[in-house]
């Protein structure tokens, strides 16, 4: 995002509290599974895996779609994300076969955002090389994602799986596949960003603040989450190993490791 005064900062706002949220919920998730305390029933309850958690990701990785438009060098950043994804699918299985720490991530939000950064690549070259006018790519965009979006929803309701892991990404169910801790799969998610990169396209044309005018509390309680906004990838990476760490140090000198 632009690095002046009008910098768009309900972006970072809104990015850093799905980031908030999601380090809260993986909080809770290690306290209940990974430490054996009977707490935090809202991660079994219904309602939050289908309106709160999905709430939070949508929010993420759409304004992830939008920021995508603000960068001109996204083909760098989307390489540099898949080589992220791949590192930590190679420190989890480690960490999970050798350590035995439930952690595996094989397909998830770093390698959904490095897809979505590469397919807009290729979405952009071909609007430079075509001539195309913005409004055609908008609207073709616009269709593939909610395309996208609507076969993740049928995903569900597909009585079908496999063996063949290379579908994982896809969403298919995948048969004798290890516990994850961490997934997202391609459908419906790459629709969300692609619907995400429309709206960077249509209103943020000058990659500017929609809102020019805030007052000075407002600030003060945003400027937290923009911070975390700003800093995603690195917390992102970071949060679990210190919460884990964190937590293994207090349940040990309480004596309570199960």
């Amino acid at each position: 995002m632009t690095g002046n005064s009008q910098r768009a900062f309900e972006l970072d706002f809104l990015r850093g509290f799905a980031i908030f949220m999601m380090v809260l919920m993986h909080f809770a998730w290690d306290v209940k599974y990974e430490f054996g305390v009977d707490t935090f029933g809202f991660l079994e309850a219904g309602w939050f895996w289908t309106f709160i958690h999905p709430l939070f990701l949508v929010i993420f990785v759409g304004v992830s779609g939008i920021c995508c438009t603000f960068s001109h060098n996204n083909l760098t950043r989307g390489i540099r994300l898949a080589i992220v994804a791949v590192a930590m699918t190679l420190v989890t299985y480690i960490a999970t076969v050798y350590i035995g720490i439930n952690c595996l991530i094989i397909f998830n939000v770093i390698a959904l955002l490095a897809l979505g950064m590469l397919i807009y690549v290729l979405i952009s070259y071909i609007e430079q090389k075509t001539e195309a006018k913005p409004e055609t790519v908008n609207a073709i965009m616009l269709c593939l994602g909610c395309f996208a979006a609507a076969i993740g929803s049928q995903l569900d309701f597909m009585d079908y799986d496999t063996n063949c892991r290379i579908f994982l990404p896809v969403g298919f169910s995948i048969r004798h596949l290890p516990q994850q801790a961490d997934y997202l799969p391609i459908f419906p998610w790459i629709g969300i960003f692609l619907i995400g990169c429309v709206a960077g396209r249509v209103c943020y044309r000058t990659r500017e603040s929609l809102f020019h005018n805030r007052s000075g509390m407002a600030k003060r309680i945003m400027q937290p989450f923009e911070f975390i906004g700003r800093h995603s990838l690195i917390i992102y990476l970071a949060h679990q190993p210190i919460i884990y760490g964190i937590l293994w140090v207090i349940f040990q000198l309480s004596g309570d490791m199960k």
